[in-house]
């Protein structure tokens, strides 16, 4: 007869002395979430597909001339600028969907190490982009033929790019947090910014007040960035309030969201 059913209690477990996950793997199991699913697979290729296309169809209609290093970062931003959002919220809202949350929940019972991981792998995808982005760009210019194609280019010019494309991988990791839907995170995330900057370009008494309060109008220096465009203190500030209001608020939201989200 076993000592439970003899009426004697078992031992507590005592887990006292098990290491923890390291903070790497929990990173590299998110970062290989993304290539668990066909969905994931065909982003992954998508980004870096369609940014070519992009430059090659620049490299086609552009003038020799035109055919330079921070034009084709340019049109690199436009793609990405629609996919990063998608994979930062397929991230979040993957493993929901599919209710595999209350299993990484299970192996690593702390919360916020598993978003920090998120955060961790959203950044490294965002910076893998970026990286695409500059291999594809310099291979075109380099075909394209311009004279002093990679001329005035600038260190300032690859990180405000790359905060670009920061900034939104994040911003979709944000809204994937809140929503833990990835249908109703995409949604929101393209209609509300867009509904924004429509009620701020209809509302002349609101124009001026929209580089504050407009991620779109705040963002836009940074795509003129990449042709070797100088951001001024007053723009840092703008992007700095409109990535607070469209950025790190919703992230808090979202944060105290997964924290109190019940695992089904």
């Amino acid at each position: 007869m076993s000592a439970t059913t003899s009426g004697t209690p078992l031992p507590p477990l005592d887990v006292s002395g098990t290491r923890r996950v390291p903070f790497t793997r929990l990173t590299s199991v998110e970062l290989r979430k993304m290539a668990d699913t066909r969905a994931g697979i065909w982003l992954l290729g998508l980004i870096v597909a369609i940014t070519a296309v992009f430059m090659v169809i620049f490299f086609i209609v552009a003038d020799a001339d035109d055919r330079i290093f921070g034009n084709f970062i340019g049109i690199a931003a436009t793609p990405q600028g629609f996919l990063l959002p998608v994979l930062g919220i397929l991230l979040v809202t993957s493993e929901w969907s599919q209710r595999t949350a209350m299993v990484t929940f299970a192996l690593e019972p702390s919360r916020p190490r598993v978003i920090l991981a998120k955060v961790a792998a959203a950044l490294m995808l965002g910076f893998g982009a970026f990286i695409a982005a500059i291999v594809i760009g310099a291979l075109c210019t380099l075909v394209g033929g311009a004279d002093d194609g990679f001329g005035g280019l600038e260190v300032s010019v690859f990180l405000l790019f790359l905060a670009l494309q920061l900034l939104t991988v994040l911003q979709g990791l944000a809204y994937g947090l809140i929503f833990l839907n990835t249908p109703a995170a995409i949604v929101v995330f393209f209609v509300l910014p867009i509904a924004s900057s429509i009620v701020f370009s209809l509302v002349p008494s609101m124009a001026d007040s929209a580089p504050w309060l407009d991620l779109g109008t705040a963002q836009q220096p940074l795509f003129e960035a990449s042709t070797g465009f100088e951001l001024t203190g007053e723009q840092y500030a703008q992007l700095g309030t409109t990535a607070l209001i469209w950025i790190v608020l919703p992230f808090v939201a979202g944060w105290f969201r997964v924290m109190r989200a019940e695992l089904k």
